[in-house]
Parts: structure tokens; C-alpha cells; sequence
């Protein structure tokens, strides 16, 4: 894409972020009492926090460790390296547009491992892949059991649950189509080096995708993904223990779907409005104060901010050493 048309489009996107942003802040912030919301902060159980912090951080550990098992199919990585890569892309998401973090992490690895960066980037993207179909799983169940029901997230399930599934077809299929895909290029009237770049490109990514084609590889990091967000909904019970939010797990586990599933959107650094946005509209129905709802959501957020921006920070440390 020529740099024009790509800086105008960037221009777009941007401006179609903050535009959704502030309108979905201006949905969600209507009519709260900040001097009550501050208040709900302000005598937070601050114990309950630090071992939400604690949870969270365990939490990333082994999202990290679920990532360094598709990695290994290609090489050896310290899980002290994976776990760095992660907190740092994480922390890159929070704070750069269109989750430039998974670059970031990408860049990472490859530089500590010696692992090509087409490899390590598709099983990056696969794993949010994976963890999208979860969501869409996790939120299905849920909603079949809880009577009051946000109808935007029934809605925004369905096209997240065709593209997960055509996600697993690709996942499952591509491999095999790799002869097929190289002896079209090779047809192709290319000069050489081009040819044998994207001849490069598509064997690095197919071994990526062949990462999921183990059985034990995958049943392991299925059992963690299970894990991952069973710990995050714990969370998000426990956030709301701390500011006096009694949240089910079942509602909690809505809730962090909607959140995953929302971050998907265009959005400004860190999702500001589309967290409160859902938090609002996934926690109201349930008998939660839509003031009661933005406290939580604050808390909630800044938590996930602390421990990704703890971690990152160090990761980024450690790699600048490394660099040296």
C-alpha cells in the first residue's frame, strides 16, 4: 500500500476511535454521581486489591507459558523470555493503537530466540485467536443459564463465533495446502527474490499454524486457556468484593467475555469508553448502580493497567540490558 493511502488510513481509524470512544463515554458516564463513585474508591478494600494484583500476575505468567508452548515447537524458549514478551506486548496494547503489543512481542522473541518472526507473530495471532473462540464459548454457556441478558452481546457473539470457527478451519486446513500454495507462487510471473520471500512468508507461517497440530501441545494450552479465564473472572469477583460489588460467577464470566470481546473493536490506547461501556450494559441488569458499575470498572481497569505496566516496564529493562 502506497505511504498515502496507508498514513490516510491510519488518519481514519484513529478518528473513528476516539468518535466511538466518546460516544460510548458519553452513553456510559450519563448521569453518574462522581462524589458517590469516588467515594466507592476511595474505601476500596485495599487487601482484596493486592491479591487481585497477585492473581492477575499469575494470571499473565501462564499466559505466557501457554504462549511458550506453541513456540517450542519450532525451538527453545526460556520461559523468563516468553514471560517478558508478553508483559511487554501487553503493555504495548495499553498504550499503542491497533495492538501494535503483538509486534512488539513478536520482535521480542525472535531477536532472544533466532525464531523467524513470520512463525512467532501467526502463533501470537493464533492464540488470540483461540482465546476468542473461548470467549465466544465461555459466553454462550453463560448466557443460557442467566435470565436477564445483554442483548449487544448475544448479538456480537455470532459474527465473533463465525470468524473463530473459520479461524479453526484455516488452523486445521492451510497446512495441508502449503504444496498447493507454493506451486501456485512458484506460476506466478515474480522476479526470484520476491518469489523466494513469499516462499519464505508461507513456510514460516504454515509452521506456525502446524504448532496447534499436536495433540499434546494443544490439549496442554486448552487446559491453560480453561484456566486463564476462570482466574480473570475470579478476579473480577474479587475487584467487586473490594468496592462492595457482589458479582456471581457466572456475571463475572459474562462480563470478561464482553470485555474481550469489546477490545477487538477499534479503540483508543487502554479501550477507554468501551470498558465502561460494557460494564454498564453487562452489570446493570444484574441489580448493579450504573455508578456502582463505573467505580468497579475503574478499579478493574486500573488494576489490569498496574500489573501489565509492573511487568512491561521490567521486561523492557531486561531487554534493554540484553540490548547492551
Amino acid at each position: 500500500m502506497p505511504e498515502a493511502k496507508r498514513g490516510r488510513l491510519k488518519i481514519l481509524v484513529t478518528v473513528g476511535s476516539v468518535a466511538l470512544a466518546a460516544v460510548l463515554l458519553y452513553y456510559s458516564l450519563r448521569g453518574i454521581e462522581w462524589g458517590r463513585a469516588w467515594a466507592i474508591l476511595r474505601t476500596a478494600n485495599k487487601s482484596l486489591v493486592g491479591v487481585c494484583f497477585l492473581l492477575s500476575s499469575a494470571a499473565l505468567a501462564l499466559r505466557a507459558y501457554r504462549w511458550r508452548i506453541l513456540l517450542q515447537a519450532q525451538g527453545k524458549v526460556p520461559f523468563a523470555t516468553a514471560f517478558r514478551a508478553t508483559a511487554v506486548g501487553y503493555f504495548g496494547n495499553n498504550f499503542l493503537p491497533a495492538r501494535a503489543g503483538e509486534v512488539v512481542r513478536t520482535m521480542m522473541i525472535s531477536s532472544r530466540s533466532g525464531l523467524s518472526k513470520a512463525f512467532v507473530l501467526t502463533t501470537a495471532l493464533g492464540e488470540r485467536m483461540a482465546d476468542a473462540i473461548a470467549l465466544v464459548t465461555i459466553s454462550a454457556l453463560v448466557l443460557l443459564i442467566l435470565p436477564p441478558q445483554p442483548g449487544w452481546l448475544a448479538t456480537a457473539a455470532r459474527p465473533f463465533a463465525i470468524l473463530g470457527f473459520a479461524g479453526v478451519a484455516a488452523i486445521a486446513v492451510l497446512p495441508w495446502l502449503e504444496p498447493f500454495m507454493q506451486r501456485m507462487l512458484a506460476r506466478l510471473p515474480l522476479p526470484e527474490n520476491p518469489r523466494g520471500a513469499l516462499a519464505h512468508l508461507i513456510e514460516h507461517v504454515v509452521h506456525g499454524i502446524r504448532s496447534f497440530h499436536d495433540a499434546r501441545r494443544i490439549a496442554g494450552f486448552l487446559g491453560l486457556t480453561a484456566v486463564i479465564w476462570s482466574m480473570d473472572a475470579v478476579g473480577a469477583v474479587i475487584i467487586g468484593r473490594a468496592v462492595g460489588v457482589p458479582l456471581s460467577l457466572p456475571v463475572a464470566f459474562l462480563l470478561i467475555t464482553g470485555l474481550g470481546l469489546g477490545s477487538a473493536l477499534p479503540s483508543t490506547p487502554g479501550y477507554v469508553g468501551i470498558y465502561q461501556f460494557v460494564a454498564v450494559s453487562v452489570l446493570t441488569p444484574f441489580g448493579v448502580g450504573k455508578t456502582d458499575a463505573i467505580a468497579y470498572i475503574l478499579l478493574l481497569q486500573a488494576n489490569s493497567y498496574l500489573v501489565v505496566t509492573f511487568w512491561g516496564l521490567l521486561g523492557l529493562w531486561r531487554q534493554r540490558v540484553h540490548f547492551r
